[in-house]
């Protein structure tokens, strides 16, 4: 059989009707397996700034993934039109967080597993990827990274307030430094002993230092 033999058969005009029965059943649990996502999601966030909107994406990710799936499997001819229609689709809302592309491919994923009629394997998949991200993304380090801003006035106040520093923390590395007339400011990441940042205030007061600024530090660092 050719190509033309098949197009010119019913094959491609074969329509499998899919039951109320079944699309209730499967948007049902796109809902509840989108807001298991969603529940996960809001557990496991660790950006700057948290956007209930994309929570609510996920959900209606796994919903809006649900119902093409149903429709493309439905149909030959529908399927390849879905594709022509969907690989002219651009996004271009920027991912902000890495994890973020793992929670949209998860719904994605899930959607496309439920439309499939894999009900097992898209439940227990996403409490099983539920919990390793709980798990894994919600572990703290012993010890917390921070970053200090330091503005000095002159060479000699710099050495002063790394000498210091080298002092107060357990560990210190310089991320950047810019440099100008009259002043230097030092981007440093620290690994501070305790809890104690009282050796900000010092070092504010030290002599050559016009600030000195402490800020969580979260593993990303754009200099």
């Amino acid at each position: 059989m050719t190509f033309n033999d098949i197009f010119k058969s019913s094959f491609l005009e074969n329509v499998s009707s899919v039951s109320i029965l079944d699309m209730a059943l499967s948007l049902i649990l796109a809902f509840g397996l989108g807001l298991f996502i969603f529940m996960v999601y809001k557990k496991t966030f660790a950006g700057v700034m948290y956007s209930s909107s994309f929570g609510v994406t996920l959900i209606a990710l796994t919903m809006i993934t649900t119902v093409v799936i149903l429709a493309v499997t439905s149909n030959v001819v529908l399927s390849l039109g879905m594709v022509g229609a969907l690989s002219i689709v651009r996004f271009r809302t920027a991912i902000k967080e890495p994890l973020d592309i793992a929670f949209l491919f998860w719904s994605i994923a899930v959607g496309i597993v439920l439309a499939a009629g894999m009900i097992p394997l898209a439940v227990i998949g996403s409490v099983v990827i539920g919990i390793v991200l709980i798990l894994f993304v919600n572990k703290k380090q012993y010890i917390n990274p921070y970053i200090i801003v330091i503005n000095c006035e002159n060479h000699d106040s710099e050495l002063a307030a790394v000498e210091f520093l080298n002092k107060q923390v357990q560990r210190c590395v310089v991320k950047s430094k810019s440099a100008q007339k009259g002043a230097i400011e030092l981007n440093m990441e620290i690994r501070m002993k305790d809890d104690n940042t009282d050796f900000i205030n010092i070092l504010s007061e030290m002599n050559g230092i016009t600030s000195a600024v402490l800020v969580s530090y979260n593993g990303e660092y754009m200099g």
